[in-house]
Formats: structure tokens, C-alpha cells, sequence
């Protein structure tokens, strides 16, 4: 294994594999498997990136810390020689944690200092300048996310968020140098890890300034942020001759289908709408989740009654809804809950005979495949940027579609489950 990745949710997982498997045009990437969760055994022998999932974004610091030390020391045992610790494209945390103090023990554990922040993604409209963080053309603050359920972001300097959770000053390479090339970059990250900043932020605005960069971490042993930091990482490994290049392929699986939405963002209560005017559609009353009184086997007879018609479940709601059932119930007691519901509904699905699965959300997602308990995951086509199909091993295989909350077309679902079943 050439690269390994430890990614702090499951979407964002599937999102960064995908990125590594697709390489650069005319060009390819590296053959790459997604885990769910640190594997128990060694990697297979053509693995040339491993993308490590863990549900740790919103979790306790120590506990985040804890599982990604873990993670590295088998990434290591595998051979890896570069290490992407790979967080949301929005930068999804609070003020004390969890980026800064995985990336420091990360850092630390490697020996390494001044090291690349970039969260940018472009071909999703995430964009970083002067060290502020865009959403199209909106600030982080102003884009919807300061309303996150969990995370909310609420200051777009993401050199201010990042300081507040790290230990030593944070560091920035502006745009300006970044389009002097991967020279100049390279000789700035230097300058700043000499004045003792562990972590530094880059400016990304497009795509060709995230091959820069990459190219300035040819050598680095850690590189952090998200998915788009890894659009010019395989292409260095090709170039060095230690991998060939290759394209994602995989045979998708036909047969039952479902969808599950649990996030909350605009792009997915768009998709939800749209997808509402033409097939079957179940809202979670959440408060009824909360009592008791909407169980697994109602939303599993739903799905499974409504089979051929890409069915749809769904918990997404309006920031003032959100914040009506948080402060009823607790932020965190209703998050367990929805889990909890979406995971058994998912396994349930499962063991009923559904093979095409959409989720959408990052802690959806995470909580559906950890019940699922799939093993490694075969990165196959693009469905949308971000989004790739997975592919599970096995008699009954199972095909996913893991959605991040803002991703996706305004008709993903119905696009998923056709590239799902190789259509």
C-alpha cells in the first residue's frame, strides 16, 4: 500500500476513495478499497490506497485521537508512505476539536511540522482565500452550515477555527503563492514548520491549484483536508513509477432498493422535494421516534411494500425544526435515536433481500454501514462529484451510494440507483 487514508466519516470516505481511484485525466488513479472501520487483518497485496472510515468527527477529542493513532499504526504496518488525514470540505467542527487535535497527534506521531490544511473542493464549490472558507460564493458563515445540527460553523477563517483547537500557531499560504507553483509552496510549508506552526492553511481556489499543491506533497508524510487535496496525490506515485495508474470499474447489483436521508442540509431537502413528486416518500416524525412510537418495522414495511418504486425515508428538516426537537428532547439523545433507527431499518432492509442502498448524511452513513458490518468497500464510477458507487464483497453483494448532506444533483437519488445496478 502506497497511501493510506484516515478519513472522520463515511461519506467523506467514499468521497476521497473516489478522488483517489479517479486520478487525473489520461492518467488514472491507484487501485483503492475502502474500510469501514480499522480492519482486522492485512490488506490485500494490489491495495495501493486504503481509505480508512471512522465515525469520529463528532465524537469526544480523546476517543477521535485514540481511533486515528490507531489507524496510522495499521496504515504503517501496511507500507504506506503517505498519510491524508481527510476531514469535510466544510470543515464540519466545533471550537474545541476534532481537526486540530487529530492533525496535531497525527503530526506528532509522525515527527512532521508545517503541514497542508486544505479543505478545499472546488467541483463542489468549496473554495479557501485568504484563509476564509467559500461555499460558492458565499462565506462558510453565511452558507447554511451555521445552522449545522451538530457542527455548526459559524466563523468562515478557518486559520481563527483551526487556532482555537490546536496547540501552536496555525500557518497560511496565500493564493499568490500557490500560483507560483509546487516549488513555492513547498519552500513556504517549510518556512512555516522552521517557525513552529504545526498546521498550515493553503489557498485553493480551482482544481489546477490543487494539483499544485499535491505536487508540493510528493514527499510529505502527512497531508491534511478534504477530498480535493487527494486530486493530485496518485498522480505522484505514477510518476515515480510505483504505480501504474487505473481507472475505477466495477459491475453494479441490480434487485430491491431503498433510500435513507438523514440529513438536513438544503441540497438534500431539495433532492427529498423533487424526489417526493414522483415516488413513495415516508417523513420521520421525530418526536414519535422519541416516544416510541415510529419503529424499524414501520419504516422497514414502508420501503419494502413500495419496492420498484425507489422509496424514501426521511428525517430532514428546517433548521428551525431541528432546533425545536433539540431543545425538547437534547441534541445528542435525538442524533442516537435517528442512528439507531436508520441502522436496524437498514439492516432489516438487508436481511429482506434490498441490494441497492442510498443514504444521505455523513452520520446516516456512518451509522448504516457500521450496522451493516460490509467489510471493504471496491470503489466503482462517479455518480455525482464526491459520490461514488461502493461495492460490497460476498454472495449477496450489496451496492451503496454514501451521500455527504450537500452533495449531489437535484435528482440524485433517482441517478444512484441507476449507476447502482450498472445502469
Amino acid at each position: 500500500m502506497l497511501l493510506g487514508v484516515i478519513a472522520d466519516d463515511f461519506t467523506g470516505a467514499s468521497d476521497i476513495a473516489n478522488t483517489l481511484a479517479k486520478g487525473l485525466p489520461r492518467q488514472g488513479g491507484l487501485r483503492t478499497v475502502q474500510y469501514l472501520g480499522i480492519p482486522r487483518a492485512k490488506a490485500e497485496p494490489e491495495v495501493e490506497a486504503g481509505v480508512i472510515a471512522l465515525k469520529s468527527r463528532s465524537i469526544d477529542v480523546a476517543s477521535a485521537v485514540e481511533q486515528s493513532l490507531e489507524s496510522l499504526r495499521w496504515l504503517l504496518d501496511q507500507g504506506c508512505r503517505q498519510i491524508v488525514f481527510k476531514y469535510c470540505s466544510t470543515f464540519d467542527s466545533t471550537p474545541a476539536g476534532n481537526i486540530g487535535p487529530v492533525a496535531e497527534a497525527l503530526a506528532e506521531a509522525l515527527g512532521v511540522s508545517g503541514v497542508i490544511a486544505c479543505p478545499a473542493f472546488p467541483g463542489a464549490d468549496r473554495t479557501v482565500y485568504n484563509g476564509h472558507l467559500f461555499v460558492k460564493d458565499r462565506l462558510l458563515s453565511e452558507s447554511g452550515l451555521q445552522n449545522h445540527p451538530l457542527n455548526p460553523m459559524t466563523d468562515a477563517d478557518i486559520r481563527r477555527w483551526l487556532r482555537l483547537q490546536s496547540t501552536t500557531e496555525v500557518g497560511h499560504v496565500e493564493i499568490a503563492v500557490v500560483r507560483q507553483g509546487s516549488a513555492e509552496i513547498g519552500a513556504a510549508l517549510r518556512e512555516n514548520g522552521e517557525r513552529n506552526r504545526t498546521l498550515v492553511i493553503v489557498d485553493a481556489i480551482t482544481d489546477d491549484d490543487l494539483v499544485a499543491i499535491g505536487r508540493a506533497a510528493a514527499g510529505d508524510r502527512l497531508v491534511t483536508g478534504g477530498s480535493g487535496i487527494a486530486i493530485g496525490l496518485a498522480a505522484n506515485f505514477i510518476e515515480q513509477g510505483l504505480a501504474a495508474g487505473t481507472s475505477a470499474s466495477v459491475a453494479g447489483v441490480d434487485g430491491p432498493e431503498a433510500i435513507l436521508a438523514g440529513s438536513c442540509s438544503g441540497a438534500t431537502r431539495e433532492q427529498v422535494e423533487i424526489h417526493r413528486k414522483n415516488h413513495p416518500t415516508l417523513a420521520i416524525d421525530v418526536g414519535g421516534v422519541m416516544a416510541g412510537s415510529v419503529t424499524t418495522a414501520m419504516l422497514t414495511s414502508f420501503l419494502l411494500a413500495n419496492e420498484g418504486r425507489a422509496p424514501l425515508v426521511y428525517s430532514s428538516s428546517t433548521p428551525d425544526e431541528v432546533q425545536a426537537v433539540q431543545a425538547r428532547f437534547g441534541r445528542e439523545a435525538v442524533a442516537a435515536a435517528l442512528d439507531e433507527l436508520f441502522a436496524k431499518t437498514a439492516q432489516e432492509l438487508v436481511k429482506a433481500g434490498v441490494r441497492r442502498l442510498v443514504v444521505a448524511g455523513g452520520e446516516t452513513s456512518g451509522a448504516v454501514v457500521s450496522a451493516l458490518d460490509l467489510g471493504a468497500l471496491t470503489i466503482g464510477p462517479e455518480i455525482d462529484p464526491g459520490v461514488p458507487v461502493l461495492l460490497s464483497g460476498g454472495a449477496k453483494a450489496v451496492s451503496l451510494a454514501l451521500k455527504s448532506g450537500n452533495f449531489g444533483a437535484p435528482d440524485f437519488f433517482v441517478k444512484a440507483l441507476e449507476r447502482l445496478a450498472g445502469r
